[in-house]
């Protein structure tokens, strides 16, 4: 009895002290990419909702990986939290099953913090001004488009898998080493098609040098005006965004979980967060709870399970 009551008044305690230091908001990428720039987004409404400092940890490489397993390994106290993507959360650890972590063990979800659309973007000289023409074209051609993405395994890379698959073609994957290049390929003729972030394809749309066909969202969606989606745009059955959301350490006790879902709701809330973030191509997109988030996850890993299978990418 007295230990049970021990344990009580210690969980109590901690309830009322956390959080009681800076928090740590651990990044995958450089400063400057799209995780960190949702990450120092967030920072500023977080801190005010948390009463601490947010402090931004950029640990690049490996595609997110060595990130993720820092935040694994770390202490399970509520001051050390993950951003991170499906990429390093649900296809990382199918590419090398070697890895130091087991996302869906060793971390717990908070909540999904934002969401975007990808963008199917042609280089004018393909043709193709709708993705009906080129659909089409591609099947006429089989083998002979060129998709460029961002890396074998990356978001853009199985979002043109499943676009294959959907619309039933043949092309060549073609990987660079990320985002700007391969959307440079695109432009330069290289490679005919990408699958790419909103803000690194928009500025050349917008100036006609390159066509956005349409957007991976199934509805069209104001963060890319213009643009259909893909039940306009003739494939209704197609559908994939590409999200953030905040990991913490398994066994992170429940109140500290609660008072960051707490912050990171109230933060995405502002009204300056999803300005600010509609200007990249993204927008918030908060979970109902750590346990809707958890689910979410669970039905978001089939699908890129499934991708990962049917691409039979290799680690680099």
């Amino acid at each position: 009895m007295k230990l049970l009551l021990a344990l009580l008044f210690a969980g109590h305690a901690f309830a009322q002290s956390y959080p009681a230091k800076p928090v740590r908001l651990v990044v995958g990428f450089a400063p400057g990419g799209a995780a960190d720039f949702v990450a120092r987004t967030l920072q500023e409404p977080m801190q005010r909702a948390l009463g601490q400092p947010i402090v931004i940890d950029n640990r690049p490489g490996a595609g997110s990986s060595i990130a993720a397993e820092h935040v694994a390994k770390s202490p399970p106290d509520g001051y050390t939290v993950l951003i991170a993507s499906p990429s390093s959360i649900l296809v990382n650890p199918l590419l090398n099953p070697q890895i130091g972590y087991n996302a869906l063990r060793d971390l717990a979800p908070v909540t999904k913090v934002s969401s975007s659309p990808l963008v199917v973007a042609v280089n004018a000289g393909v043709g193709a001004g709708t993705l009906a023409e080129l659909i089409a074209h591609a099947k006429k051609n089989p083998g002979k488009l060129n998709f460029a993405s961002s890396g074998n395994g990356s978001a853009p890379h199985l979002a043109a898998v499943l676009f294959q698959r959907v619309a039933g073609l043949d092309m060549v994957h073609v990987p660079y080493k990320g985002g700007a290049p391969a959307v440079q390929s695109v432009l330069a003729g290289d490679t005919q098609l990408a699958f790419a972030t909103p803000p690194s394809v928009l500025p050349l749309v917008q100036a006609g040098r390159l066509k956005a066909l349409a957007v991976t969202s199934r509805e069209r969606t104001p963060l890319v005006p213009g643009v259909p989606g893909m039940a306009e745009a003739g494939l209704p059955d197609y559908e994939i965004s590409f999200w953030y959301g905040f990991f913490v350490p398994a066994g992170t006790p429940a109140e500290a979980l609660k008072k960051l879902y707490d912050a990171t709701s109230q933060a995405l809330r502002a009204p300056e967060t999803g300005s600010t973030l509609a200007r990249e191509g993204t927008e918030t997109s908060g979970s109902r709870s750590p346990e809707d988030f958890a689910a979410f996850i669970a039905t978001d890993a089939k699908l890129w399970s499934r991708l990962v299978k049917d691409s039979g990418v290799k680690l680099d």
